[in-house]
């Protein structure tokens, strides 16, 4: 049975952007589960599935409809246990947490600083002007005033990845010497900034960055699919 997946785009539905929605495409084909996507832009979220998010992603798999990434990671490694496992186990659902909040509050912050207008310019007229104006209420600033801070706050945006910096030093990927659900929580991000923004994160010889291009390679270059702003 194909899951049927909501995920977020702009005024181009073939861009999907969002940093949920691209951890749950990775974790969908991790799984080696077959999905259709159901484009879905900012305007249009409260009414999927009879308003069951504010959000997405939103999954329906036959009869169940799961929203949040988090709880859909977990969601298909309890309904899919014959398939690989996309925590390897109660501990990595614990560290997959703590990824998943300190990404939040380390690296989502800078990647809205400094790409904020493009997001904005990804949209048709009636989503950008909620976009805007959500945002603003939300940062208390004009969507201009909050990128006219990115050149500034680079250096420290990259110092602040020391820690995964020095652990992928030791291993590939997050997840250890394959791929987790951990690594798709980073990869979403930084995914999310390639997609909306040229603007540049990270140097190539960056070990981040490295990772970051293994990550566009798995499942058949999923990644690669859509192409860098």
């Amino acid at each position: 049975m194909t899951i049927l997946f909501y995920e977020l785009v702009g005024r181009d539905t073939a861009r999907p952007f969002s940093p949920h929605c691209w951890k749950i495409a990775m974790a969908l084909a991790h799984k080696g589960l077959t999905s259709s996507s159901m484009p879905t832009r900012f305007l249009e979220v409260p009414a999927v599935e009879g308003g069951v998010s504010k959000t997405v992603p939103v999954i329906r798999d036959g009869d169940k409809v799961v929203a949040d990434s988090f709880s859909i990671a977990l969601y298909l490694d309890e309904a899919y246990p014959d398939r690989p496992t996309l925590f390897g186990g109660e501990g990595g659902k614990a560290m997959a947490r703590f990824i998943e909040r300190w990404s939040q509050l380390t690296i989502h912050p800078y990647i809205t600083t400094a790409a904020l207008m493009d997001l904005h310019a990804m949209q048709d007229n009636d989503n950008a002007a909620y976009f805007r104006a959500s945002r603003e209420q939300r940062l208390g600033k004009r969507l201009e005033e909050v990128m006219a801070a990115r050149d500034a706050g680079l250096a420290g945006f990259r110092a602040s990845l020391e820690p995964l910096r020095s652990m992928l030093g030791y291993q590939p990927f997050i997840g250890g010497a394959s791929p987790l659900f951990t690594d798709y929580i980073v990869f979403g991000a930084l995914q999310w900034a390639r997609i909306a923004s040229p603007y540049r994160l990270l140097e190539d010889s960056d070990v981040v960055a490295q990772w970051f291009e293994r990550c566009l390679d798995l499942h058949q270059g999923l990644g690669r699919t859509v192409a860098a702003a």
